[in-house]
């Protein structure tokens, strides 16, 4: 199963190269040499595209992609699903506050034959660090009433970073977000859409260079126009959107699991968790 990593970079010449290559080594040890990582530059003023064209001469796993869109978040995650050329993709942040090591459970977790593996920093195992304690409080109730809404069981449904099979990405198709809130529309859209999907422990920590993107007072309405849109898809389109029953619509919470072939007998054990089992529940 060949991975690609989409990296939207605007302004991130302080970390890029290191996210890149701390990516690229823990996924070679971990023998996943079948990877590419597309790192999107999103309308960058500083020195971040002349760094990822180096390290695309460097290695062909790399991969500079100038978005063709107006400068924003979910149009540079956009630019890197139109063009990523893996059976599996994964979204990380360049400012090195994801862990390459979770990449590697979720690769675990699509491997084992989830359609989507979802990390959660605030579920037994997970950790945060230097998490701005205002966007702390804002991130739990946001992701309170998304829980409440979906029913899903999962809490941190505003985290970018999570990975999906190439399937989901077509399934899920138009993604409309043009900012942050396309963390919350490609998530709520894959799970109404009857996708399978694992959730991890994972740790986040704060950026040590650049300033952040994400403008709280900017995104309220963003996210709120996204979470009602597929809210209503999910109650009142009769099924229109969704895939076909065959697909698995369990939810997992899962640990840190190890390589299972997809189908296999032994699928369920990569997580330890089987169905309507209390690992289902918070």
């Amino acid at each position: 199963m060949k991975l690609s990593v989409v990296i939207p970079s605007h302004n991130e010449e302080g970390s890029i190269a290191q996210t890149v290559r701390s990516i690229q080594e823990t996924l070679d040890t971990e023998g996943i040499t079948d990877h590419e990582v597309v790192c999107v530059d999103d309308a960058s003023a500083d020195r971040t595209a002349e760094i990822i064209r180096g390290l695309a001469a460097a290695d062909p796993r790399v991969r500079y992609v100038r978005s063709p869109y107006r400068n924003g978040f979910g149009f540079a995650v956009r630019a890197g699903l139109d063009v990523f050329e893996g059976d599996a993709v994964a979204i990380m942040m360049a400012d090195l506050s994801d862990s390459p090591e979770d990449l590697v459970s979720y690769y675990r977790l699509l491997q084992a034959g989830y359609d989507c593996a979802f990390g959660s920093r605030f579920m037994a195992g997970g950790s945060t660090i230097d998490y701005p304690s205002t966007k702390l409080l804002v991130n739990r109730i946001v992701n309170l009433g998304i829980r409440v809404l979906f029913g899903h069981g999962y809490n941190d449904t505003t985290n970018a970073f999570k990975a999906y099979r190439r399937e989901v990405i077509e399934t899920v198709q138009p993604l409309l977000s043009h900012h942050f809130n396309l963390t919350v529309e490609l998530p709520l859209k894959a799970v109404v859409r009857g996708h399978s999907y694992a959730i991890t422990p994972i740790t986040w920590r704060n950026r040590q260079t650049g300033v952040s993107k994400l403008k709280l007072q900017e995104m309220g309405s963003r996210y709120a126009f996204v979470v009602l849109m597929v809210f209503l898809e999910h109650h009142l389109s009769r099924g229109d959107y969704r895939r076909g029953a065959s697909g698995a619509t369990h939810r997992w919470r899962a640990g840190r699991p190890g390589a299972r072939p997809a189908g296999s007998a032994d699928a369920l054990s990569a997580t330890g968790q089987g169905e309507g089992g209390d690992a289902d529940r918070e």
